[in-house]
Parts: structure tokens; sequence; C-alpha cells
């Protein structure tokens, strides 16, 4: 099978799947870059990304999506992971769909989280029906924020991260929405 046959779909330079053993290895060189993981807690031990892929894989068999494995289709390179998943820590809003990326960081700066996460939310509304997708970041993380409007999300509000109280830095998050309706659809095109 060619990779082109593994992809669940494409944007104009990416293409979207689900995991492979192979790529743990991968995401987990992602995971200890100190720069990529500036908005986290922490780095991501080698046993956590295996438990990451894990549990996308398991998302993806359950409701037909996860933060996809992504390549660039001009070189078949994993970059990383753009996509949807679930969020169920304690809030007001939890669970819901949220949408998310991580690029290894010789990706950034050419555009592909934004045509990522468009492509994403197309395939989320159109193939899947969702109504709503949500996107968190901590406030600070200003180029996913700026990611979040791009691609035509706003802002709902700014809330203090369960999950992140211990950090002064990134406790302080916002809670972006796009809702599924024909003017949103017809941007993001086919």
């Amino acid at each position: 099978m060619n990779s082109n046959e593994l992809y669940i779909f494409n944007s104009e330079r990416l293409g979207f799947r689900d995991w492979l053993e192979s790529d743990i290895d991968k995401l987990a060189t992602i995971n200890i870059d100190p720069e990529v993981m500036m908005f986290f807690p922490g780095i991501q031990a080698m046993e956590i990304t295996r438990q990451f892929v894990q549990r996308m894989q398991r998302l993806f068999r359950e409701r037909g999506f996860c933060y996809f494995a992504v390549e660039r289709l001009d070189t078949k390179e994993f970059i990383g992971f753009i996509g949807l998943s679930i969020q169920s820590f304690e809030s007001d809003f939890t669970p819901c769909v949220d949408i998310g990326w991580r690029l290894d960081r010789k990706q950034w700066y050419k555009g592909f989280a934004t045509e990522g996460a468009k492509r994403c939310i197309a395939y989320a509304f159109k193939d899947l029906k969702l109504k709503t997708i949500n996107a968190i970041a901590p406030k600070v993380n200003e180029p996913s924020v700026s990611v979040m409007q791009k691609i035509g999300m706003k802002e709902v509000k700014v809330f203090n991260h369960p999950l992140l109280k211990s950090s002064e830095r990134l406790r302080e998050c916002v809670l972006y929405e796009i809702l599924n309706d024909e003017e949103e659809i017809a941007f993001f095109g086919d």
C-alpha cells in the first residue's frame, strides 16, 4: 500500500492519516523539543507519546477522527499532527470536540497549521456532520491563537485551565469556537 492510500483526506500540501507504529519515534522527537513544547507544562517522554498515539488510534476507530498524523505530500515526511480530539477535563464547556496541532519546528512558518486546521474543520463539518468545534490554548500561546483566528474561530472566553493550575504562565487559557453553518462551510471549500 502506498502512502496516498493511507490518507483519509488531503489538503493542498498535506496528507492526513491514522497513526502507524513507526510514527511513535518521530512524534517523540517532536515532543522532546523544548521550543515545540514551550506552551505545555514540559516535554513528553516516550511512554507518554506511545500512549497518546494509542489513544488517537482508538479515537479514530470509535469516532472517525483524531489528532491525525500529518505528512507533507511533496516529501511524504511525517511532520506532526493536526486534527480533532475530545476534551473532557472539568469545565462548563466539556466534553467538547477540540481542534489542535503540533508540528516539527522545521515545519513552522509555512502555513501548515492553518491549512491543515481548515481542512480538518471542513472534514468535521461536511463528512462527520459535527455542529461545533472548539480550540483551547494558553493565552500566552500567541501563534496558536493566531491560527484559531485565521481559520475563522471566535473567542468565547478566557478561563483558568484546571489541568494547568500549577503553572502561573500557562493556566490562563482562551476558548475559541466555530459553528457548522452554511457560511462557514463555504469558507472552507471542498
